[in-house]
């Protein structure tokens, strides 16, 4: 960034985890402890799923990038956080802040993506089981995560330039914990129309269109498992996509109320907490529904730790 286009501010001043002194240790702890959890929980989940040939198939191929995904997801801006507490700094410079931002609007598309792609899987097993393997290849599986990671990193990237387009007034504290789209909006006394137009149409596409994708499939497994004879499968299968989609919610429920709420009436409190919920929360919570509480997932971690036992003899 050079001439004209330059920021007016070198750095910004991140609000922190919270703004009364007794509440900071407690939410730091509390923030390193469901870090440490996410990261290291989808970790060996991807090597469990590495490790194991009776879990190289689609579903667990989609279930690596999951939990890959999610470790990076977290750990795009949660380090930061942490680390200016520790040393008690607010600061981070421009291109501090915009490269984290780059990296959280990726991962961030990537989930979007993966959950929908998940969603296709599981409705060709129970819609069209019989043509399951000719839908859905091993080529189409690499192909859908290629193109998710393109798409997101173009994505990405149309948003960091276009940020890095904006002037900033010398009022540079962040309303959030970390750098974030909406905030820095709000900071900019350039024209950001452009900015916001493109979130609430081009960012919502990209948004929303994996959600619809996502709701359309599991209507179609329902109707399918309703007409399953036995209650008991009926039961599981539901329990399963209740607990899918309740995550899938929470995400985009709280994702819809930051990006999409641009007006100034919006309070840094609540854009706060949504922020954290799905930088935080929703990362561990996928983690235990998708991951923790899968059978055959559980079977590969014990045969890890037995394995790690015997080489400790």
């Amino acid at each position: 960034i050079s001439g004209a286009k330059q920021s007016s501010v070198s750095e910004f001043l991140l609000q922190g985890l919270s703004r009364q002194p007794q509440q900071q240790q407690i939410l730091f702890l509390l923030f390193l402890s469901t870090y440490l959890v996410t990261v290291l929980g989808n970790l060996l989940i991807v090597l469990a799923i590495s490790t194991d040939s009776h879990l190289h198939t689609n579903m667990y191929f989609f279930l690596r990038n999951l939990s890959f995904v999610g470790v990076c997801f977290t750990s795009a801006n949660i380090p930061k956080v942490l680390t200016n507490h520790v040393l008690g700094s607010q600061n981070i410079s421009f291109s501090g802040c915009l490269t984290p931002l780059y990296f959280l609007i990726v991962f961030a598309d990537m989930d979007n993506f993966l959950l929908a792609v998940m969603a296709y899987d599981r409705f060709v097993v129970v819609c069209h089981p019989l043509h399951y393997t000719t839908k859905v290849t091993h080529q189409l599986c690499a192909m859908l995560v290629a193109g998710s990671w393109v798409i997101a990193s173009l994505n990405a990237l149309l948003h960091t330039l276009m940020m890095a387009q904006l002037l900033f007034c010398a009022d540079n504290t962040t309303l959030y914990f970390f750098c974030d789209v909406t905030p820095l909006l709000r900071l900019s006394y350039s024209d950001t129309h452009l900015n916001e137009m493109m979130i609430l149409t081009e960012g919502a596409l990209i948004m929303i269109t994996p959600f619809v994708c996502i709701l359309v499939f599991y209507i179609c497994i329902t109707c399918a498992v309703l007409t399953l004879p036995c209650t008991k499968g009926k039961w599981k299968a539901f329990t399963a996509c209740g607990s899918h989609l309740a995550v899938v919610s929470f995400f985009y429920g709280t994702f819809i109320a930051v990006y999409f709420n641009l007006s100034s009436s919006h309070s840094a409190e609540t854009g706060t907490t949504a922020a954290v919920m799905y930088t935080v929360v929703t990362p561990m919570l996928k983690l235990f529904i998708y991951s923790l509480r899968n059978k055959d997932l559980k079977g590969a971690l014990s045969k890890l730790k037995r394995e790690r036992e015997i080489l400790l003899k």
